[in-house]
């Protein structure tokens, strides 16, 4: 297989970037980690007339952290930001999800702006995105905006760039004291692609209260789908078997999953209140032992 002809550049500061998607627009695309574009290219569902590879761009691969937030350039690569300490005692959800991305081959050459980016519905780091309040930062030649994750991701491999943006940085927020997380997903083999996955965060307060929680379902709709409705039943309560049963239940009724060849409607569902089971369970032990 081989990809449709077209004009390839490599530019080295964004600047150029920038210069070049104002010049050729809709007609560009750009190669981050490549994972996903070029086998897209190969079986010439992608036809980009240029090519543009920010693999030179060095001022894209940053992990910056500050008192708030911990912020990832396009060009990190998702094995440097799991195994970085600023990732894991940061933003610890990002360094479980990043776990789950694939062999540790493809997390090496893939990126966070890539994943992101491309906004399969059964990624990962789109989940945890939603389920944090991510905010992504986009730019053009006339300017930057920043998006919310909510508002970035408008359904399957579709997003709020525009022809003439990329996506430069994803910044996340740290993770608050007396905080756990857990990230969990059921795939057709360890480090295939997700069926169903669960990114999930818990604050909790005095002992056992929860005071905030955050969930977020991949691979059940065409976008990540945050659980608010069972974030409000959780907070204020004490998190306990009941409790658990009870959001897990709420779960498979606030999700509408799409069947496919891999998997029904029906058996996503079921998954989907399992998952928010497993998660709750996980994050109470997780409590207990610290």
């Amino acid at each position: 297989m081989k990809p449709a002809s077209f004009l390839y550049h490599a530019p080295t500061t964004l600047e150029e970037v920038l210069t070049l998607l104002a010049e050729h627009g809709s007609d560009a695309r750009v190669l981050a980690g490549g994972q996903s574009l070029i086998p897209l290219m190969n079986l010439r569902m992608a036809r980009p007339e240029v090519l543009i590879d920010l693999n030179r761009c060095l001022d894209l691969a940053h992990i910056s952290s500050g008192e708030t937030s911990v912020a990832y350039g396009a060009m990190v690569r998702q094995r440097d930001a799991e195994r970085s300490e600023i990732t894991r005692s940061g933003c610890p959800l990002v360094a479980k999800a990043l776990a789950r991305t694939g062999p540790v081959a493809v997390r090496s050459r893939a990126t966070i702006g890539g994943t992101l980016a491309h906004a399969d519905r059964a990624a990962e780091l789109p989940g945890v995105a939603m389920a944090l309040d991510a905010i992504l930062v986009l730019e053009s030649a006339s300017g930057r905006r920043e998006v919310s994750a909510e508002d970035f991701f408008m359904g399957d491999m579709t997003t709020a760039i525009n022809p003439d943006e990329m996506l430069t940085a994803a910044v996340f927020p740290v993770a608050e004291p007396n905080s756990y997380s857990g990230f969990f997903e059921v795939g057709l083999r360890r480090e295939g692609v997700a069926l169903v996955g669960i990114a999930a965060q818990v604050i909790f307060g005095e002992g056992k209260v929860i005071r905030d929680a955050r969930l977020a379902i991949i691979g059940v709709e065409s976008l990540p789908v945050r659980l608010r409705s069972v974030e409000a039943d959780l907070k204020g309560r004490e998190l306990g078997a009941a409790l658990i049963a009870q959001a897990a239940e709420l779960a498979t009724q606030a999700v509408d999953p799409i069947g496919d060849v891999h998997a029904n409607a029906r058996y996503r569902k079921f998954v989907a209140g399992s998952l928010v089971r497993r998660a709750l369970g996980e994050v109470g032990d997780d409590l207990e032992r610290n």
